[in-house]
């Protein structure tokens, strides 16, 4: 598993993993992912991985099991472990949309992460609307005021930016739609990359004001509202994203 938030916190630097097992997890992922170990190719042997990783054959057989439960490779009988076609990829995982982070970017999947977010963040919103308490929004707002309080920096402004959209998925009360923070947070953190490398513009002050509108639409309970301003914030975040593909 991949804790929230965690890749918005790696901005400052890829994180340490926390044992041997998630780190060899995310160097084969990460590598198959970004291309290092092309789709089709056979990973080394065992021996030479465990000499690479510097691990036990216990510790490499389990990290390839998650792998491959994640469709990434597929261990075949005399002829190795194979890396799968990404049309097996489980891309709601969540460890498996992080190392998207890493790859070089891609206009059509980039596309393909907005559209599902929108979908699927539209109508959380939605509902949220209609199901929000008191203590909803209470930490919405607090979030908001996590936002105000960044004073430009980046990690804690998307921190919050991302704890505002999962408290709206989580007062969904719908378990499907809350998939949809994997999602949010990579293109959050995809967003503000871009701003680290060509600087935040309005882009935090703008996305604050949103989020601000979005919380007092869901605690007036107008969903029209909700939805037409999440809309705003998801094409804020695009717009940073794709200008890290253009020509």
């Amino acid at each position: 598993m991949i804790e929230a938030g965690s890749l918005i916190r790696s901005l400052s630097g890829r994180p340490a993993a926390r044992n041997f097992h998630t780190f060899v997890i995310n160097e084969i992922g990460q590598g198959i992912v970004t291309g290092k170990y092309p789709v089709g190719s056979i990973l080394a042997s065992d021996a030479v991985m465990m000499e690479t990783y510097g691990v036990s054959r216990t510790v490499l057989r389990e990290a390839l099991k998650t792998l491959e439960a994640k469709g990434l490779v597929e261990a075949r009988p005399k002829v190795g472990t194979r890396v799968s076609l990404p049309s097996r990829w489980s891309f709601f995982d969540p460890q498996v949309l992080s190392w998207h982070f890493y790859a070089k970017p891609d206009r059509h999947f980039y596309e393909s992460l907005f559209d599902v977010r929108r979908a699927l963040e539209i109508r959380a919103a939605a509902l949220a609307t209609q199901r929000r308490t008191a203590e909803n929004i209470r930490v919405m707002k607090y979030w908001l005021h996590q936002m105000e309080s960044a004073g430009g920096d980046l990690e804690n402004h998307g921190i919050a930016a991302l704890e505002i959209h999962r408290t709206v998925a989580e007062t969904s009360g719908n378990a499907l739609l809350r998939s949809v923070t994997g999602i949010v947070e990579l293109t959050v953190a995809l967003a503000l990359k871009q701003c680290l490398a060509q600087g935040p513009g309005d882009y935090l002050t703008t996305t604050l004001e949103a989020l601000t509108r979005l919380v007092a639409a869901i605690g007036n309970a107008d969903a029209a509202e909700a939805t037409a301003i999440v809309g705003e914030v998801i094409d804020l975040d695009e717009a940073r994203v794709m200008a890290s593909v253009q020509a």
